[in-house]
């Protein structure tokens, strides 16, 4: 018994003595220790002068910040070439000045998505400048390269050659629920990475006017010249969204902000990095909101499609028997409620592959087979004025 007790007492003696030793040296050691075992412990370990170790305070979105923002680039950009041709003139200088003299430049923000460097942006942000550099926030800098733009949905791709580049996981745009938590990171007015948050406010967001093919996750999360391009994160620090727009009187934020998902950033991305454009379908339609006014004219049993106010003569939907007067409801299965739906479905489909189209002609559900063709290139409109 007596040989018992002075073994458990020495084996107390020592755990006291590697507890001190470690308390003194490794604090966080020990305060890992009780996070991973559940054990009951203060918020604060405090175990030696100047050592503090502190539990992640309820709703911090420190470790989601920590993760993307490495991923989170400036993107600077210049176009010494754009400079009016009549400059030196000095009758030109006498009557305007020399204000057109001097090259235009920006700054925005991109999203490294892969080890190979490609960065995610906004058309608009690298749109007409021919020297582009992409600065980490680690400080290294270098000249990026434009691999593709696709207008039609404000996207680019670039790449950069740089080892060790911190990536950014994708997350899933698609399972966003409205009140979800958000991330806005990029690089407002130009004063350096800002990390901002806010909710999910809306989801679809369309007709806006922005770009041709238009659905948006609204964000509350302060939004600001110079976040363009920037990534929009859930809480786990996953990428859901490119921030491309506000709504704002001012020039600042307001509350009201737009990302492009990543449903839609993924497919341009691949499309643009394995063949240097977006492929899209078109059916040659000019399309119409069915509004409820409309259809109580025409005595229509239905409230949600698209009116077909004109067909091209002999383009892929008069060769497929759509008529003017007809009401798209459906294409390839995927409802259309309206312009904007319809044409982010027959965008989607696969030029020269047949696909149904229902319609509703004179009171009957008609389904028809269109072959689409690829989708010519057209100058940016409001969806409402576009031609399908």
């Amino acid at each position: 018994m007596r040989r018992t007790w002075l073994i458990f007492s020495q084996t107390v003696t020592v755990a006291v003595a590697v507890l001190f030793v470690l308390s003194t040296f490794k604090p966080q050691w020990i305060q890992s220790l009780i996070w991973r075992q559940g054990l009951p412990g203060p918020t604060v370990v405090s175990m030696a002068p100047g050592v503090r170790a502190s539990a992640p305070a309820p709703g911090s979105f420190a470790e989601a910040a920590r993760l993307a923002a490495p991923t989170v680039v400036s993107v600077i950009t210049s176009n010494t070439r754009a400079r009016n041709p009549h400059t030196r003139d000095p009758w030109f200088r006498y009557f305007f000045g020399d204000q057109d003299s001097q090259p235009q430049s920006g700054v925005g923000s991109g999203v490294i998505v892969s080890p190979e460097g490609y960065v995610l942006t906004n058309n608009h942000v690298i749109d007409r400048m021919d020297d582009i550099e992409v600065m980490l926030t680690d400080g290294r800098k270098t000249r990026a390269k434009v691999i593709g733009t696709d207008p039609d949905t404000d996207l680019a791709v670039l790449k950069v050659d740089l080892e060790r580049l911190p990536y950014i996981a994708f997350g899933d745009s698609d399972e966003l629920r409205v009140g979800d938590a958000v991330l806005a990171i990029g690089n407002p007015f130009g004063v350096g990475q800002t990390v901002t948050s806010g909710i999910v406010s809306a989801l679809g967001r369309n007709q806006l006017g922005i770009n041709t093919f238009e659905n948006f996750i609204q964000t509350d999360a302060a939004i600001n010249p110079g976040n363009s391009g920037g990534a929009l994160v859930d809480a786990a620090g996953h990428l859901v969204g490119i921030n491309t727009a506000i709504y704002s009187r001012s020039g600042g934020n307001m509350g009201i902000g737009f990302a492009i998902p990543v449903s839609t950033t993924r497919q341009v991305m691949d499309s643009l990095i394995k063949d240097g454009q977006v492929t899209r379908g078109w059916i040659g339609v000019e399309p119409r909101d069915l509004t409820p006014e409309i259809a109580e004219t025409f005595n229509l049993p239905v409230r949600e499609g698209v009116l077909i106010t004109g067909v091209l003569q002999n383009g892929p939907a008069a060769r497929g028997g759509l008529h003017p007067g007809d009401v798209v409801l459906k294409v390839d299965a995927i409802r259309v409620a309206n312009t904007a739906q319809l044409l982010n479905a027959v965008a989607s489909l696969k030029p020269g592959q047949s696909a149904p189209v229902e319609v509703l002609r004179e009171g009957q559900t008609v389904r028809l087979t269109v072959v689409p063709a690829k989708r010519p290139k057209m100058p940016l409109q409001r969806p409402d004025q576009e031609e399908d």
